[in-house]
């Protein structure tokens, strides 16, 4: 599936690195493990409404900054 997921786009990583996180202190944050943050960033995973909320939380960012749909 990629980063490009048929049914949604993400920029996490790029969003998550211009905060100067690393995937393990994302995930610390957003209370998820690291494997998750990682299978997000490569499209093989989509977050529930309640992590991606978390995630844009962690980030300050809106949830649409960081997933859209095609």
């Amino acid at each position: 599936m990629g980063k490009h997921h048929k049914k949604l786009l993400n920029s996490l990583e790029e969003n998550r690195k211009s905060a100067g996180l690393t995937q393990q202190e994302l995930s610390v944050a957003a209370e998820v493990s690291r494997k998750s943050i990682n299978a997000i960033e490569n499209g093989i995973y989509i977050p529930s409404t309640v992590l991606a909320l978390k995630i844009a939380t962690t980030l300050n960012c809106k949830v649409e900054d960081l997933f859209k749909l095609p």
